[in-house]
Order: C-alpha cells, then sequence, then structure tokens
C-alpha cells in the first residue's frame, strides 16, 4: 500500500455558519460562447467565505412564473422553510468573491432544458437570487507534486478557479468538453497536459475507455491528488478503479458527482 502523507499534506475541511443571503445581479457576460458569467451583489454577502477551489453554493431561484422568491428562517437547528414555499435550488461554485465589492462570481454552463441555465440566458441586472452556504470547504494544498483533474463543462468553473493558484511537477487534466470552448474558457493551459474528451461523452463506455488509459499512467505513492467529477455514475466508477484497484488515499481522491444520467 501507498505511504501516507503527513496530516498537513492532507485535504482540510473547514466549517462556515450557516447562512442564506439574498442578492441581485450586478452583471453578465457570455463567455466562450458557452458559459454565463454573472456578477451577483449585495449588503447580505458581508462575511461569505469560500475557501475551497471546488466549493458549492446553493442557488436558490424566483418562480418562473410569479417572481416570488421565499426566504427561509436560519436556526440553531437548521433552516426553515416558509410551509410549501421552498424555491428550486441548484448547487454551483463560486468562482470568485471580491469581498471589498462585496460581489460573488458564478459561471453557469448554458445546456438544453436546465433550470440554471434557463435562469442564466434570461438573466438581467436587478434581478433576485438567493445564496445558501458554502456550509464547509474542503482546503486542498494546492502544491502537491502530481495532481490529476477529471471533469466534464459542468466542472471547469471549479477547475479555472484551481488552475490559478496550483503548482506541480505533473499536472493533468482530461474533460469530457469541446476543445476550442474549453481552451477559450480556461485561457492559458501551457503547464497542464490536456486531453479533451468531448462534449457530452461522459457515458460508461467513454469511462471504460478511459480507464484503460489510465492503467499506463504511472501514478505516485505519495504527493499527489485526484479530482473526478461529472456525472454520477461516471464519477462513481472512477473512484473505484483509482481507490480499489490502482490503491490510491481516499483522503487525496476527491471524486463528487455535479448531476446524474438516471
Amino acid at each position: 500500500m501507498p505511504e501516507t502523507q503527513p496530516g498537513s499534506r492532507l485535504p482540510q475541511r473547514v466549517r462556515n455558519e450557516l447562512s442564506i443571503r439574498p442578492v441581485t445581479v450586478v452583471s453578465k457576460q457570455l463567455i466562450a460562447g458557452q458559459f454565463y458569467r454573472i456578477e451577483v451583489g449585495g449588503e447580505a454577502l458581508q462575511g461569505f467565505s469560500s475557501a475551497g477551489f471546488d466549493d458549492h453554493v446553493k442557488l436558490f431561484f424566483p418562480d418562473a412564473v410569479s417572481g416570488e422568491l421565499p426566504l427561509p428562517t436560519v436556526t440553531p437547528e437548521g433552516i426553515e422553510w416558509p410551509e410549501g414555499s421552498r424555491p428550486a435550488a441548484r448547487d454551483y461554485t463560486p468562482l470568485s468573491f471580491d469581498a471589498e465589492k462585496g460581489q460573488l462570481t458564478l459561471d453557469f454552463y448554458l445546456h438544453e432544458a436546465g433550470l440554471a441555465s434557463d435562469w442564466a440566458t434570461q438573466a438581467t441586472p436587478g434581478d433576485r437570487l438567493a445564496v445558501g452556504g458554502p456550509r464547509g470547504s474542503l482546503v486542498v494544498p494546492e502544491d502537491y507534486a502530481f495532481q490529476l483533474y477529471v471533469c466534464d463543462e459542468t466542472g471547469l468553473p471549479a477547475f479555472r478557479r484551481r488552475q490559478q493558484t496550483m503548482s506541480g511537477q505533473s499536472l493533468q487534466l482530461f474533460a469530457w468538453a469541446d476543445e476550442a470552448v474549453g481552451q477559450a474558457y480556461l485561457g492559458d493551459l501551457s503547464n497542464i497536459e490536456v486531453t479533451w474528451l468531448g462534449s457530452g461523452e461522459m457515458n460508461e463506455a467513454a469511462v471504460a475507455k478511459l480507464i484503460t488509459r489510465f492503467e499506463e499512467l504511472r501514478l505516485p505513492d505519495e504527493d499527489y491528488f485526484i479530482w473526478l467529477t461529472g456525472e454520477g455514475a461516471a464519477v462513481k466508477t472512477l473512484r473505484d478503479y483509482f481507490i480499489t484497484q490502482r490503491e490510491r488515499d481516499a483522503e487525496r481522491v476527491r471524486a463528487v458527482a455535479y448531476w446524474h444520467l438516471k
């Protein structure tokens, strides 16, 4: 089995105070033809904290018909919603937060018939939204010698945030995304070895094919980090492969399902 790294080199969990923050849209910009970058602001963002590159906030959307956006009461026992009025919500990664301006930036990947992408397409300055969390963060050292990232378009905002600060001897990204879109969205990738796997192709057969490629990949026994996101079943298959077959440390294999096919 691989050696265990010192505790200081392992990802560390940080807890945040539970909060639901009403915000309004400040600006909107189309990025790489496939993402809307939306900045939201408001006094409620005072004290907002997001320490992990793949943190998730829960976005609560106004009712599409009435425009109403009921907000809950936060109690020591948790969140209490007005009866029968909990709004629709989705999880998103905070791309950046400007504490001085009190503005939070979020990137929305545009796809067919999606609640959040439909909202982002129609959003204009002044529109309301509510932001919950992040309830906690996983703070991952930025300078592991070996770092491997696997995602589809839904994970690109988190990877974009990560690439701004990470360093290492071997940085690799395998992305189920269109190469032109991915290149335009992520920008400078000169220090990262990137393999583009095609948009919409994160399925069972494609994952099996990728695992065959990974069989040829030499994985170090220490000083590494592996990040797996995207479709739930695919992420689970990849996680099982790295932990069971390649015997990697579960604390350094971060696997999070961003969406589910079934």
